[in-house]
């Protein structure tokens, strides 16, 4: 080749695209609420297979673990600002699955297989009743706006939370659950759950609880509590005590307040109905009003601006 032809062009090599953080945030939240719902489904293969302790023992602590990734879920969404209708949604769905159809799965099998199709007929009841509440709370949640200080019944992860921790504290009897508590106890508790959540019972966020002397008190307060009852009773029992306590807290605010509560909101809502007052006339001017005028004004007659109006 001769030395006057130009040295080959170099080949551009092409530019790799950039990673976009930004949507790669968006994934993280709904990561953890596929996992809840990853621990949904193993709990509800867990029950469905051999009838044995350990299995309903693995399958109570499989929905705690999605409890765990649906309280993060949420809380990850408002750290990375990446909250949407998307994750709205998909979590309502993983919460029907995880903490509707598994505890209802877990608590028939575990115990009111016994029952027949009254069992199925009462687990289907606390699984439809999770479900409506869910979609009440999805309702609520775009009508409102800001820090909610009261969930409107009980909210499902709590009342999977009860059952769960019921099947747990009972799991190491001698004794078949249906001869040691027996089953209509369990049954009643199944539907006053499901009760509870499609009530108009309202139950605390603790959102607005801050760090001040007060919830420190009371912190130290519930633990000692879960110490007592572990010392005195067993480890397992603790769970049981606690979600006992949040649901009879609840019915104890509204035995104590709800009817003034629905007073006070039935005021509000007549009072918003009812027209604005005219403006009130000075005392001199009340005995300038003719007697004409205030007859036909009492009994509804037009006034020259209602009659142009017309």
């Amino acid at each position: 080749m001769p030395d006057s032809y130009p040295p080959p062009a170099e080949r551009r090599q092409p530019r790799r695209p950039r990673v976009n953080l930004r949507k790669l945030m968006f994934v993280l939240p709904n990561l953890f609420t596929v996992s809840s719902i990853f621990c949904g489904v193993y709990s509800i293969t867990l029950s469905a297979g051999e009838p044995t302790g350990d299995n309903f023992y693995r399958a109570a602590v499989a929905i705690f673990f999605g409890s765990f990734f649906d309280a993060f879920d949420g809380r990850v969404a408002r750290l990375t600002r990446t909250q949407s209708e998307f994750g709205v949604e998909l979590d309502s769905l993983a919460d029907v699955i995880t903490f509707g159809v598994a505890p209802a799965i877990l608590v028939y099998k575990w115990a009111l297989a016994g029952m027949g199709i009254g069992g199925i007929a009462i687990c289907s009841i606390y699984a439809a009743c999770g479900a409506i509440r869910l979609a009440r709370f999805n309702v609520i949640a775009h009508a409102e706006s800001g820090t909610q200080r009261y969930f409107i019944g009980l909210p499902i992860p709590l009342a999977a939370g009860m059952l769960v921790s019921l099947v747990i504290a009972l799991n190491n009897l001698d004794a078949p659950v249906s001869e040691a508590v027996g089953l209509w106890p369990i049954a009643i508790l199944v539907l006053v759950l499901a009760f509870l959540m499609v009530s108009t019972i309202r139950y605390r966020t603790f959102k607005e609880a801050g760090l001040n002397p007060r919830t420190i008190l009371v912190f130290l307060l519930v633990t000692a509590v879960g110490v007592a009852v572990a010392i005195r009773g067993r480890p397992s029992l603790v769970l049981l005590v606690y979600f006992s306590i949040y649901i009879l807290l609840g019915l104890a605010e509204e035995a104590l307040f709800g009817r003034r509560r629905r007073a006070a909101a039935r005021a509000a809502q007549a009072a918003a109905h009812l027209p604005e007052p005219d403006e009130p006339l000075l005392p001199a001017e009340e005995d300038e009003v003719p007697l004409e005028t205030a007859a036909a004004t009492a009994s509804g007659g037009g006034t020259d601006e209602g009659e142009h109006d017309a």
